[in-house]
């Protein structure tokens, strides 16, 4: 408007109203024109002014060194042949906050079958956090077959080679079946063999072989063409395919129906005497073929034993 203003007083001056007149309408409505333009170029230029702190960074994180051990190869697993036991854990997410672990005592045989129960917040996933090393304890320490987990880096990876996890959340690229059940080995190198027995197990096998490319089927991004229940399966399958020391099963079957959870947990219930379960879930018939049960409340073990007497005072 100071713009229009300043240029029509010169104009006048200049040729007189009856000149000026015309060429003021034309550059007012010009400039009303291209007032939406100028909008999106200055909301342009402030959008790239608020995200230029973002995007240095970002780019300072890229440039960042790797650490010494991600450039090794990927460790044996871990041998485990006794118990893990965790001593006198406590955990607490920082340092102001109250503990969410507290002196916990716990030992896990091998090849048992171990249901783990509790109320939201209870600690449930923060434990399965502890016993997989993805988290390290605030205070107290824990052992496998009498070895210190936190000992060294290396020792960790190879921790984590021997466990085999199925969130209640699976990840699926987007590529066929076979490889999202054996994932990360190179399509060549696939044991089909290992690969049919891991979808029979987990109860996929039948819907795999009902399609029309079979385990070459691609499955979408992030398993989009698939129920809940088929990617939960193909999760499940995934860590079987992994022949793993450890299984670990975090809600994993919360999106089966009873038939089909009954028939894939009894398929675990079949597997290897050595390998050791562990099941973490809501639904108390999920558990009820462990060998035992422990329930958490509020970051310690309330109860600890055969299913029957504890899912007995769970129902209580």
């Amino acid at each position: 408007m100071a713009f229009l203003a300043s240029v029509g007083y010169f104009l006048v001056l200049q040729d007189g109203m009856t000149q000026a007149l015309p060429l003021i309408g034309l550059l007012s409505l010009g400039a009303q024109r291209m007032l939406p333009m100028a909008q999106k170029v200055y909301e342009g230029w402030a959008l790239t002014r608020n995200s230029k702190q973002s995007l240095v960074n970002v780019l300072a994180l890229l440039t960042q060194p790797l650490p010494a051990d991600a450039m090794l190869q990927q460790p044996n697993p871990l041998t485990f042949s006794r118990t893990i036991r965790l001593e006198g854990v406590c955990f607490r997410y920082a340092p102001a906050l109250p503990d969410v672990i507290h002196g916990l005592d716990l030992e896990i045989r091998l090849g048992e079958r171990l249901g783990l129960i509790g109320s939201t917040g209870s600690g449930k996933s923060t434990l399965v956090d502890l016993l997989m090393g993805l988290l390290e304890p605030t205070e107290g320490s824990i052992f496998v077959d009498d070895q210190y987990l936190h000992h060294h880096t290396r020792q960790i990876a190879a921790w984590r080679a021997a466990i085999a996890h199925v969130p209640q959340s699976i990840y699926l690229a987007d590529t066929s079946i076979a490889e999202n059940i054996a994932f990360g080995i190179p399509k060549e190198q696939i044991d089909l063999d290992r690969l049919y027995q891991a979808a029979d197990q987990a109860q996929i096998s039948a819907f795999i072989e009902s399609t029309s490319n079979g385990y070459e089927t691609f499955v979408g991004e992030r398993g989009v063409r698939l129920s809940g229940g088929q990617r939960q399966r193909i999760g499940i399958a995934r860590a079987l395919y992994k022949r793993a020391k450890v299984l670990v099963l975090d809600e994993a079957t919360a999106a089966l129906d009873n038939s089909t959870e009954q028939a894939v947990m009894e398929a675990v219930e079949g597997l290897n005497k050595d390998l050791t379960v562990l099941i973490v879930a809501h639904r108390l018939s999920t558990i009820a073929a462990c060998d035992r049960v422990i329930q958490l409340c509020k970051g310690s073990i309330i109860a600890d034993g055969p299913p029957g007497p504890v899912l007995c005072l769970n129902e209580s």
